[in-house]
């Protein structure tokens, strides 16, 4: 499941960024603990306008001959992934040399779901003499506390649906699915597919639209975990603004998390959200 440096971090870190917030909440919290980021951005995923105040260098998927002579013309040891990437199709990969030597681990990775493609993306740096750290390393702060975030807080009928909802994604966990469940009044309504969390409320939505969910509003709750057995270097869940803006147009209760395990992203805008519609966030005990 991977675990903690027997080492301190090194600066500069190395920060392989896909899109969304989080590679820039990342690179900030680094900031911070006085340890320089520098910004590998994926082509086609990271965003250019919030890139261009840190150091970065841009790369595609597929050049991993590229990659490492920049982290190693840039002094990183350290590397971390973060931040959103769409699966690409292996015919869309720019492949460099160094690539084509290693083909058959990428092929090998390509095979499994993200997880797998993840991990085996970060062995291949690993045997090229980097090591690959978590959020739990770089960014502490980016991750969820245990305890309810908002005024609401989950009731006993919350904490029933919470309960099976964790029970759902432990069982589902081999198949490498998804990170979210919805559970209304003890009954499995929705499950993350390839659409993932943002898809899975839209659904939920509009199920609730067509009257085929017939339970009360503002029950119900989304819980995101972690797979088992998932390497927690790699794609951590993460909940933001627009999981709170799902969640209420889902007419849900409430968001439950594993604390320690889940990324937040702009986390006082999203509770100042959930606050505003009457729901509850809360990271419940690995």
């Amino acid at each position: 499941m991977g675990s903690a440096p027997t080492e301190p971090v090194t600066s500069p870190v190395g920060v392989i960024a896909g899109g969304g917030v989080m590679p820039f909440a990342v690179a900030d919290s680094l900031e911070a603990r006085g340890i320089a980021p520098v910004l590998f951005a994926l082509r086609g995923a990271c965003d250019p306008a919030r890139l261009a105040r840190f150091r970065h260098h841009w790369i595609s998927v597929g050049e991993i001959g590229r990659a490492t002579k920049l982290l190693r013309s840039e002094g990183c040891r350290d590397l971390v992934f973060i931040g959103t990437l769409a699966r690409p199709a292996l015919s869309d990969i720019r492949l460099d040399w160094a690539t084509l030597r290693v083909l058959p681990q990428v092929w090998a990775s390509f095979r499994g779901g993200d997880d797998h493609l993840l991990s085996g993306v970060g062995r291949i740096f690993e045997r090229e003499g980097f090591r690959m750290v978590g959020i739990k390393d770089v960014a502490p702060d980016l991750l969820t506390p245990e305890g309810c975030l908002t005024r609401a807080a989950p009731d006993a009928d919350a904490g029933a649906d919470i309960a099976l909802a964790r029970e759902v994604l432990a069982a589902l966990s081999p198949f490498d699915i998804g990170q979210a469940v919805v559970v209304i009044d003890r009954h499995v309504v929705g499950v993350e597919d390839i659409e993932g969390t943002d898809g899975l409320l839209a659904r939920i939505a509009g199920l609730r639209q067509r009257g085929r969910i017939r339970a009360r509003e503002n029950r119900g709750v989304l819980v995101k975990a972690p797979k088992r057995g998932q390497d927690l270097r790699f794609d951590l869940p993460t909940i933001g603004p627009h999981t709170v803006e799902g969640a209420s147009k889902a007419r849900l209760a409430g968001i439950a998390v594993v604390a320690g395990n889940t990324l937040l992203a702009e986390p006082q805008a999203m509770i100042e959200e959930a606050d505003a519609a009457g729901l509850f966030i809360t990271g419940v005990g690995a």
